[in-house]
């Protein structure tokens, strides 16, 4: 058996966040990281489409928790005490700088997520932070004469005094705990495009209409923000919002829903007495020619022929109908959503370890003394952006901060 003051099961971005900080705070511990793959922080690699979104520039803990449809209350007392300053911090003290792009994202200035991989490899070689790949653990149990844990992989064992689960969304962990009593929030994805056939966007992919509103037919469900057509439907952040905080909803449903967009974000009113004021100002050009609302022209073109306008119809043409079924298209586009996509690799999943059941002082679980847990593991998960790190950022350094001080 290999003992250690500290084992933290999960080489991801919050394993070796975590590692790194508990080493680093207290020189004397004994750490290592399991990792079941052959090489860690995978997700890492793969973020921002292989630029690694390192967290979002909101820097007010009450406006960042509102991008958490999950752990929006948890997180505000933690945000407190670590946040996107303190993580731009601690890289930037690191040797990666940083730069924060005009939707608020931050990236390492390289454009590449090798910079914070090499980051964490050599922090953690740095820190004497043992790395052990490899190791899928097989089970998990508290050492009935002490305070520690024994930690088995399919060919070792260890012993810790306490232990760190960063295994995100990992059901074969989830099992694990539950042989412990936690409760786990079954997992369903979260950050998901809509899979939709329909004729107004099928020749348009690559069309961004910049500031829409969209919600679900039968719900409460909205959301705004840029509206991206894809080869399969719609993506971008007005729908990714809605996937992350419908995810439950959603999967009840079976990805079977429709959506409700206004273009415009203009009442349909507004929109009919602004569509009867450009007839008047407009009553020699052709309706599909020129696009209006600042709408892209082939999105407008497709919004116009679905309103049963020709291509030749002048302004002065149109009829009350027309009218009226031009500002339905613009204002309340019904479009049927069947099934769903990933959004590119960065799958999230909302699930997880019972938020009830996490001291989140200290990330400790309240069912075992020195047993921790950071990241996606938990029932935490936020919009795309930066956020889901960020999430890993403060949870990570706070345990590590716990567990340093108190072992």
């Amino acid at each position: 058996m290999v003992q250690y003051n500290v084992i933290i099961i999960g080489g991801g971005a919050a394993g070796f966040f975590a590692a790194i900080n508990i080493a680093e705070q207290n020189p004397n511990l004994k750490v290592a990281i399991l990792e079941r793959g052959k090489a860690g922080l995978q997700k890492v690699k793969i973020s921002g489409g292989g630029r690694c979104n390192v967290t979002h520039a909101e820097f007010i803990p009450t406006e960042l928790v509102q991008h958490y449809p999950r752990g929006e209350k948890e997180l505000l007392g933690p945000f407190h005490k670590f946040m996107t300053g303190d993580t731009m911090e601690w890289f930037e003290k690191r040797g990666v700088n940083l730069k924060i792009e005009e939707d608020g994202r931050v990236f390492p200035v390289s454009d590449s997520s090798q910079t914070i991989i090499d980051c964490f490899l050599n922090e953690a070689k740095k820190h004497d932070v043992e790395v052990l790949y490899n190791q899928s653990v097989v089970g998990l149990s508290p050492r009935a004469q002490s305070r520690g844990f024994e930690v088995s992989t399919k060919d070792s064992m260890f012993y810790c005094d306490k232990l760190l689960i960063a295994t995100g969304s990992n059901p074969k962990i989830w099992k694990l705990l539950e042989t412990l009593n936690h409760t786990i929030s079954q997992p369903v994805p979260s950050l998901f495009t809509f899979n939709i056939n329909d004729n107004r966007i099928k020749k348009i992919p690559g069309v961004v209409a910049q500031n829409v509103a969209v919600k679900v037919v039968g719900s409460n469900l909205q959301s705004q923000g840029p509206l991206l057509v894809t080869h399969v439907g719609m993506s971008a952040p007005a729908i990714l919002k809605l996937s992350a905080y419908g995810a439950l909803e959603l999967a009840k449903r079976n990805y079977k829903f429709s959506i409700e967009v206004n273009f415009i974000k203009q009442s349909f009113e507004t929109c009919l007495v602004n569509l009867k004021a450009l007839k008047q100002a407009l009553n020699k050009k052709t309706v599909f020619k020129f696009s209006q609302f600042d709408l892209p022209k082939r999105l407008w073109q497709q919004l116009v022929l679905a309103a049963d306008i020709f291509e030749t119809t002048t302004w002065a043409d149109l009829n009350k109908n027309q009218l009226e079924t031009l500002a339905s298209q613009l204002t309340k586009a019904i479009f049927k959503v069947d099934g769903k996509s990933t959004f590119k690799e960065e799958f999230v999943t909302a699930g997880g370890i019972n938020l009830k059941e996490i001291n989140f002082k200290t990330f400790e679980s309240k069912l075992h003394k020195n047993l921790y847990f950071a990241g996606e593991v938990l029932n935490v998960d936020a919009v795309t952006g930066g956020f889901n790190f960020q999430n890993a950022w403060t949870g990570a350094f706070i345990a590590a901060t716990s567990i340093s001080k108190h072992i």
